[in-house]
């Protein structure tokens, strides 16, 4: 079989149902600080603990999907409010240790057996990659540059993944809400767990989990040659990602709109590209789900 009927059949095989697996709720609150909230008042970490004050609220800096918010108190007590998708939530006044989020409605993309939904982007010199099933039923991304691409297009989602570099400081990354047929013209989560002098405090080149070039990663959370989980909300302007749980990044696009994210803030529904980065790439991806707002 010739290499492009191969790819003919990987692409076009009808898709199979994906096992179910649970997804992995994500911290709003790091119990360290207040990094991903807007405070209005006496708004502080004390102890491990959120204090809001009286008349202080403190909000999510980005709306949130469908799924199940779940809030602690300083006396132990759990409480699941009700937030409307696709709004911000706001803490009233209180103490708190732990305020977590759990994606609902997260769909495969893909199935662990083909890779029916994808297609490898086509280009005589940015083709170098290699896209494999393999029998545990991951995607073994080798070689670069290249890039794998969702046939479905997305705007506003939570995308939940697991990956693991099969090397130390390996670059990758998802790329989302892409110009159609272009390649890797979209915002890209960064996969890159190098940091400046060992200091994981400093990443380097972003940091896995920062949108790249717009806005790095606070520290480096993940270990090379470990299962990673990733984590990314992207509704309108603003994107926050988590790696293993732990919030990493947010980022607001307050540039005049464009249809070319490179050039200006792009609202417009695009396909997910998985970065072959160059000849050291080598990567697994697992789990690779997605929910929509509104859907």
């Amino acid at each position: 079989m010739s290499r492009f009927a191969a790819l003919a059949v990987l692409v076009f095989a009808p898709l199979a149902v994906a096992a179910d697996s649970p997804p992995q709720a994500v911290k709003l609150f790091d119990g360290e600080s207040t990094f991903g909230w807007t405070a209005k008042g006496d708004v502080a970490v004390k102890d491990g603990k959120l204090h809001v004050g009286k008349d202080a609220t403190a909000t999510t800096a980005y709306p949130l999907p469908a799924g199940t918010l779940v809030v602690t108190d300083a006396a132990g007590n759990a409480s699941k409010p009700d937030v409307p998708p696709g709004t911000p939530f706001t803490l009233p006044a209180g103490e708190y240790t732990g305020v977590t989020f759990t994606p609902a409605g997260l769909k495969p993309l893909f199935n662990g057996k083909v890779l029916s939904g994808w297609k490898v982007f086509q280009d005589e010199k940015r083709n170098k990659s290699k896209f494999e099933v393999t029998k545990d039923g991951e995607i073994h991304l080798t070689n670069g540059p290249g890039d794998l691409q969702t046939e479905g297009r997305y705007a506003d989602f939570v995308l939940q993944l697991e990956f693991k570099t099969n090397g130390d400081g390996l670059n990758s990354g998802v790329f989302f809400r892409c110009i159609p047929d272009q390649y890797q013209n979209g915002y890209e989560c960064q996969i890159n767990n190098a940091a400046k002098n060992g200091d994981k405090n400093t990443p380097a080149d972003g940091g896995t989990g920062a949108i790249y070039r717009r806005q790095a990663a606070r520290k480096i959370v993940a270990n090379d040659r470990e299962w990673t989980h990733l984590t990314l909300i992207a509704r309108g302007p603003t994107f926050a990602t988590w790696v293993n749980g732990y919030p990493v990044c947010v980022w607001t696009d307050e540039r005049a709109k464009d249809e070319n994210p490179r050039k200006g803030l792009r609202l417009a529904a695009g396909h997910l590209s998985i970065q072959g980065h160059d000849p050291t790439t080598d990567l697994l991806f697992r789990n690779i789900r997605l929910a929509e707002f509104g859907k």
